[in-house]
């Protein structure tokens, strides 16, 4: 299967966090070295338009066959998009042809080889249309507002739930870490189909990095090897 590990060179949030230092080694790496360990990865393909960024993933063992044109780099640009691009573009210049790819985030540095292997096990086992790494919520989403313009309270799903916690059913939500897709689903620009399952993670190994904040807790649970299941 193919790995594509998006990664732009612009980043509001944590400027050039995708080649930042994260407890001594790239941020992007850790995502490069868990596809290349998975079993069932045959391809690592980073998409980027940043030029350091391409030359460390190759140096780390990562593909970068093309860059990534400016216009899907940008804050507006759709992830579908690079998607698409990337697998066209394989097919076009390489006559490569992949049915199903899965996606890494280089901000889920926590994520294991053996996480993607087992999701990519559940995508053939139950003939997926898509499988998607969530977690699980701890607060109830029933308890979550909307914050009105003069700062008053208003309810999401009607009627307040005064239940206890342990009374109202677990949720979930996806934490960034694993997409695995029918490339035919994605050309419909979708994520979801009533073929779509969940792949659950722990909540140490699901840290998205996306601020300094994200970054140095991070780097806490690497050097402490706290992330360990």
């Amino acid at each position: 299967m193919l790995a594509i590990i998006p990664a732009r060179g612009g980043s509001k949030g944590l400027p050039g966090k995708n080649i930042k230092l994260l407890a001594g080694k790239p941020l992007i790496t850790y995502a490069i070295e868990a596809a290349l360990k998975a079993k069932h990865i045959t391809e690592v393909v980073v998409s980027t338009e940043d030029e350091n960024i391409a030359t460390l993933a190759k140096q780390y063992g990562a593909s970068v066959p093309f860059m990534r044109p400016v216009e899907l780099a940008s804050d507006t640009a759709l992830s579908v998009d690079t998607y698409l691009y990337t697998l066209d573009k394989l097919e076009h210049d390489f006559k490569k042809k992949y049915k199903e790819f899965i996606v890494l985030q280089p901000t889920s540095p926590l994520r294991k080889n053996e996480d993607i292997d087992q999701a990519i096990e559940m995508f053939y086992d139950k003939e997926a249309d898509s499988v998607i790494s969530y977690v699980e919520e701890q607060h109830s989403i029933f308890w979550h507002k909307y914050l009105e313009s003069d700062g008053s309270l208003s309810p999401i799903f009607g009627d307040d739930k005064l239940n206890n916690r342990q009374e109202l059913k677990k949720t979930y939500f996806p934490n960034g870490a694993i997409y695995v897709f029918k490339s035919a689903l994605i050309r419909n620009k979708k994520y979801y189909t009533d073929k779509t399952f969940a792949y659950i993670m722990n909540r140490n190994n699901s840290i998205d990095i996306d601020t300094i904040e994200d970054f140095e807790y991070a780097e806490y649970l690497i050097k402490n090897e706290k992330h360990t299941i």
